[in-house]
């Protein structure tokens, strides 16, 4: 075995660790999310450093389109990852989750006396973590 394998085995075997220095047990992610990273990010702020159970209650009855479609899926995906790892994934605390702008979809619209105006549309990506309490 060489010098750069055992490095990689060695890097493998150190836990991973969230912001405030929390074992991370699962993680999830969810790239080139069709909403704006603003409205995302209202929402990932309502379950931040909540149970499993708690945020997904919060997510049902949260008056924000984006809430169930991206945040709730990546969350469900999340407890699936730990299924394998924790013996009750629903008792696990939602770390770390992050929201970041991905690339634009830049769209032309016809506006009046013959102009065009750029239309962006915004793409996100969510980074979700799941820790023990």
């Amino acid at each position: 075995m060489g010098r750069r394998s055992q490095m990689k085995a060695r890097r493998k075997e150190l836990p991973q660790l969230t912001p405030d220095g929390r074992e991370v047990v699962s993680k999830a992610t969810a790239r080139f999310v069709r909403s704006g990273p603003r409205k995302l990010a209202l929402v990932a702020e309502l379950i931040r450093n909540k149970s499993v159970d708690e945020a997904l209650e919060i997510l049902q009855f949260t008056h924000k389109p984006s809430a169930v479609p991206h945040v709730e899926k990546i969350l469900r995906s999340a407890v699936a990852n730990a299924a394998n790892v924790a013996p009750d994934p629903y008792d696990l605390v939602i770390g770390d989750i992050r929201v970041e702008s991905g690339p634009m979809m830049k769209r032309i619209r016809p506006a009046s006396m013959g102009r065009a105006v750029r239309v962006r549309k915004r793409l996100s990506h969510i980074h979700l973590t799941l820790t023990n309490p």
